[in-house]
Protein backbone atom coordinates (compact mmCIF):
# COMPACT_ATOMS: atom_id res chain seq x y z
CA UNK A 1 0.00 0.00 0.00
CA UNK A 2 1.69 3.33 -1.26
CA UNK A 3 0.25 6.99 0.03
CA UNK A 4 -0.61 9.66 -2.78
CA UNK A 5 -1.88 12.54 -0.52
CA UNK A 6 -4.75 11.31 1.74
CA UNK A 7 -5.58 8.98 -0.39
CA UNK A 8 -3.82 4.99 -0.26
CA UNK A 9 -3.22 2.73 -3.01
CA UNK A 10 -3.66 -0.70 -2.74
CA UNK A 11 -2.92 -1.61 -6.24
CA UNK A 12 -2.60 -0.53 -9.91
CA UNK A 13 -3.20 -1.59 -12.84
CA UNK A 14 -2.14 -0.12 -16.64
CA UNK A 15 -5.60 -1.02 -18.76
CA UNK A 16 -4.63 0.69 -22.05
CA UNK A 17 -1.41 2.70 -23.63
CA UNK A 18 -0.06 4.17 -27.09
CA UNK A 19 2.45 6.34 -28.04
CA UNK A 20 0.39 9.38 -26.36
CA UNK A 21 -1.53 8.36 -23.56
CA UNK A 22 -2.08 5.18 -20.79
CA UNK A 23 -5.20 4.71 -18.36
CA UNK A 24 -4.14 3.13 -15.02
CA UNK A 25 -6.46 2.26 -12.58
CA UNK A 26 -5.93 1.86 -8.77
CA UNK A 27 -7.85 0.43 -5.97
CA UNK A 28 -7.60 2.61 -3.35
CA UNK A 29 -8.77 3.71 0.11
CA UNK A 30 -10.44 7.25 -0.22
CA UNK A 31 -10.02 9.99 2.26
CA UNK A 32 -12.94 9.27 4.00
CA UNK A 33 -11.19 5.41 4.98
CA UNK A 34 -13.95 3.63 1.92
CA UNK A 35 -12.73 1.33 -1.04
CA UNK A 36 -12.73 2.39 -4.51
CA UNK A 37 -11.10 2.92 -7.47
CA UNK A 38 -9.35 6.22 -9.36
CA UNK A 39 -8.38 6.20 -12.98
CA UNK A 40 -5.54 8.52 -14.16
CA UNK A 41 -5.25 9.51 -18.00
CA UNK A 42 -1.55 10.11 -18.55
CA UNK A 43 -0.51 11.68 -21.64
CA UNK A 44 2.39 12.48 -22.95
CA UNK A 45 4.47 15.68 -21.87
CA UNK A 46 4.13 18.28 -23.81
CA UNK A 47 4.67 21.99 -25.09
CA UNK A 48 3.23 24.97 -26.28
CA UNK A 49 4.77 27.58 -27.77
CA UNK A 50 3.38 31.67 -28.91
CA UNK A 51 5.95 33.22 -31.49
CA UNK A 52 6.18 37.58 -31.63
CA UNK A 53 7.81 39.46 -34.44
CA UNK A 54 9.54 42.78 -33.78
CA UNK A 55 6.55 44.64 -34.17
CA UNK A 56 4.64 42.57 -31.60
CA UNK A 57 2.70 40.41 -33.82
CA UNK A 58 1.57 36.81 -32.30
CA UNK A 59 2.35 33.82 -34.38
CA UNK A 60 -0.45 31.16 -33.69
CA UNK A 61 -1.89 27.86 -35.13
CA UNK A 62 -5.28 27.11 -36.66
CA UNK A 63 -5.61 23.07 -36.39
CA UNK A 64 -8.74 20.71 -36.29
CA UNK A 65 -8.80 18.59 -33.15
CA UNK A 66 -10.40 15.54 -33.81
CA UNK A 67 -10.59 15.04 -30.05
CA UNK A 68 -13.33 18.01 -30.08
CA UNK A 69 -14.14 18.04 -33.11
CA UNK A 70 -13.47 21.21 -34.29
CA UNK A 71 -11.01 24.13 -35.55
CA UNK A 72 -8.86 25.48 -32.66
CA UNK A 73 -6.60 29.26 -32.62
CA UNK A 74 -3.70 27.99 -30.20
CA UNK A 75 -0.09 28.53 -29.90
CA UNK A 76 2.19 25.38 -31.00
CA UNK A 77 1.35 22.48 -29.43
CA UNK A 78 3.02 18.92 -29.22
CA UNK A 79 4.25 16.45 -27.33
CA UNK A 80 8.28 15.57 -26.06
CA UNK A 81 9.69 12.18 -27.56
CA UNK A 82 10.93 10.22 -25.22
CA UNK A 83 14.66 11.31 -23.86
CA UNK A 84 13.52 14.77 -25.24
CA UNK A 85 14.06 18.50 -23.42
CA UNK A 86 11.43 20.54 -23.68
CA UNK A 87 12.65 23.54 -25.46
CA UNK A 88 14.50 20.91 -28.11
CA UNK A 89 10.39 20.01 -28.71
CA UNK A 90 9.99 23.96 -28.62
CA UNK A 91 11.62 24.22 -31.46
CA UNK A 92 11.00 21.66 -33.96
CA UNK A 93 7.28 21.79 -33.17
CA UNK A 94 7.52 25.65 -34.11
CA UNK A 95 9.76 25.02 -37.40
CA UNK A 96 7.60 21.92 -38.11
CA UNK A 97 4.07 23.78 -37.54
CA UNK A 98 4.42 27.03 -38.34
CA UNK A 99 8.04 26.96 -40.29
CA UNK A 100 9.52 29.78 -37.74
CA UNK A 101 12.91 29.77 -36.48
CA UNK A 102 13.49 31.41 -33.76
CA UNK A 103 17.04 33.01 -31.84
CA UNK A 104 15.57 33.89 -28.54
CA UNK A 105 13.53 31.55 -26.52
CA UNK A 106 12.02 32.61 -23.30
CA UNK A 107 10.84 29.62 -20.43
CA UNK A 108 7.69 30.44 -18.75
CA UNK A 109 7.87 27.22 -16.83
CA UNK A 110 5.31 24.09 -16.66
CA UNK A 111 1.20 23.51 -15.78
CA UNK A 112 -1.14 20.67 -15.19
CA UNK A 113 -3.79 21.81 -17.70
CA UNK A 114 -6.46 19.16 -15.95
CA UNK A 115 -6.02 17.97 -12.70
CA UNK A 116 -8.71 15.59 -11.13
CA UNK A 117 -8.09 12.59 -13.30
CA UNK A 118 -5.50 13.52 -16.08
CA UNK A 119 -2.03 14.03 -15.83
CA UNK A 120 -0.77 16.02 -18.70
CA UNK A 121 2.51 18.24 -17.81
CA UNK A 122 2.79 21.29 -20.30
CA UNK A 123 6.36 23.35 -20.53
CA UNK A 124 5.45 26.79 -21.84
CA UNK A 125 7.64 29.11 -24.15
CA UNK A 126 7.45 32.27 -25.16
CA UNK A 127 9.73 33.14 -28.61
CA UNK A 128 10.99 36.28 -30.46
CA UNK A 129 13.76 36.81 -33.05
CA UNK A 130 11.98 34.99 -35.75
CA UNK A 131 13.34 33.95 -39.14
CA UNK A 132 10.32 32.62 -41.11
CA UNK A 133 11.43 28.75 -42.96
CA UNK A 134 8.96 25.91 -45.36
CA UNK A 135 6.95 24.46 -42.50
CA UNK A 136 7.00 20.74 -42.63
CA UNK A 137 3.70 18.69 -41.39
CA UNK A 138 3.34 15.37 -39.91
CA UNK A 139 0.50 13.57 -42.25
CA UNK A 140 -2.35 14.10 -39.50
CA UNK A 141 -1.93 17.71 -39.25
CA UNK A 142 -3.26 20.58 -41.30
CA UNK A 143 -2.60 24.04 -40.01
CA UNK A 144 -2.74 27.35 -41.25
CA UNK A 145 -0.25 29.70 -40.07
CA UNK A 146 -1.98 33.29 -37.78
CA UNK A 147 -0.27 36.40 -37.57
CA UNK A 148 -2.69 38.62 -35.16
CA UNK A 149 -1.31 41.92 -33.24
CA UNK A 150 -0.70 41.04 -29.58
CA UNK A 151 -3.93 43.66 -28.89
CA UNK A 152 -6.12 41.50 -30.73
CA UNK A 153 -4.51 37.99 -29.50
CA UNK A 154 -5.58 39.79 -25.95
CA UNK A 155 -8.82 40.32 -27.47
CA UNK A 156 -9.40 37.09 -28.74
CA UNK A 157 -8.11 35.51 -25.18
CA UNK A 158 -11.32 37.43 -23.38
CA UNK A 159 -13.89 36.87 -25.95
CA UNK A 160 -13.31 33.02 -26.51
CA UNK A 161 -11.78 32.75 -29.80
CA UNK A 162 -8.87 31.67 -28.18
CA UNK A 163 -10.09 28.57 -25.75
CA UNK A 164 -7.19 26.27 -25.55
CA UNK A 165 -6.67 26.56 -21.83
CA UNK A 166 -2.76 25.82 -22.20
CA UNK A 167 -2.70 28.80 -24.72
CA UNK A 168 -4.29 30.94 -22.34
CA UNK A 169 -2.01 30.64 -19.11
CA UNK A 170 0.95 30.87 -22.13
CA UNK A 171 -0.73 34.26 -22.84
CA UNK A 172 -1.58 35.31 -18.90
CA UNK A 173 2.18 34.73 -18.46
CA UNK A 174 3.64 36.42 -21.21
CA UNK A 175 1.44 39.36 -20.73
CA UNK A 176 3.57 39.53 -17.30
CA UNK A 177 6.64 40.64 -19.08
CA UNK A 178 5.75 41.78 -22.16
Amino acid sequence: MTDRGPWKTLSSREVYRDPWIALQVDDVLRPDGKPGIHSIIHIKPGITVVAMDAERHLYLAEEFHYGIGRWMIQGVSGGCEDGEDPLATAQRELREELGIVASKWTDLGGIEPITSSVAAPAQLFFAEELTFVEAAYEGSELIRRVKVSWDEAMRMAQDGRIAHGVTLALLLRASLRH
